[in-house]
C-alpha cells in the first residue's frame, strides 16, 4: 500500500474494511450484510440506538438479530431529560439523548452499534461517543419518509 494512503488507516480500519468486503452479499439486504459482517468479525453483542419514531422497526431489527447475537436497544428519549435542561433554552418536551444512548450500549458491552433514524446532529454525537464501531441502517428524513436519496432525484425534489 502507498505510504501516504497507509498513513490514513490504522490496522483496525483495514481489518474493518476487509471484513466488510468479505461480508458483502450482492442482492441481499443491509441487515443481512450487517449480520454477515458481525459473524465474520466474531461479534457477539450488538447495540441499536434508535429514534422513538422508528421504535416498531427497531424492535423488528432486534428480533431479527437476536437469532444470532445478544442485542441491546435504547431509544433516543432515554434519561427523560427536558429540552430546556439539555439545550439551555425555554422549550417544552423531552430531549433526545444520543450520548446517553452511547453510554448505555457501552455499559452493555456492545461490539457493534447500529444507528436507526437518529436526528441530524444527534447521529453525529452518538457516533462520536460510541465506544464500538457504528453503522447506519436508517437515517431520518422527514419529507421522504427516511429515504433521503429521494431529495437527489429531480422529479421528486421539485426541480
Amino acid at each position: 500500500m502507498d505510504s501516504e494512503i497507509h498513513s490514513l488507516y490504522s490496522e483496525q480500519d483495514i481489518e474493518q474494511m476487509r471484513l466488510a468486503d468479505e461480508a458483502r452479499m450482492n442482492g441481499q439486504s443491509r441487515v443481512s450484510e450487517i449480520k454477515n459482517y458481525a459473524r465474520l468479525a466474531g461479534i457477539k453483542r450488538i447495540g441499536i440506538a434508535n429514534c422513538i419514531a422508528v421504535e416498531k422497526e427497531a424492535v423488528r431489527l432486534k428480533e431479527m438479530l437476536e437469532q444470532d447475537f445478544e442485542v441491546y436497544s435504547i431509544d433516543c428519549k432515554c434519561g427523560k431529560i427536558s429540552q430546556s435542561e439539555m439545550l439551555g433554552i425555554d422549550k417544552k418536551g423531552i430531549s433526545c439523548n444520543p450520548a446517553g444512548q452511547a453510554a448505555y450500549l457501552s455499559a452493555k458491552g456492545s461490539q457493534l452499534n447500529i444507528s436507526m433514524g437518529l436526528c441530524l446532529g444527534h447521529d453525529m454525537v452518538f457516533s462520536s461517543k460510541s465506544q464500538a464501531p457504528v453503522t447506519t441502517l436508517l437515517v431520518k428524513d422527514r419529507q421522504f419518509k427516511h429515504h433521503p436519496i429521494e431529495a437527489l432525484r429531480p422529479e421528486l425534489a421539485g426541480e
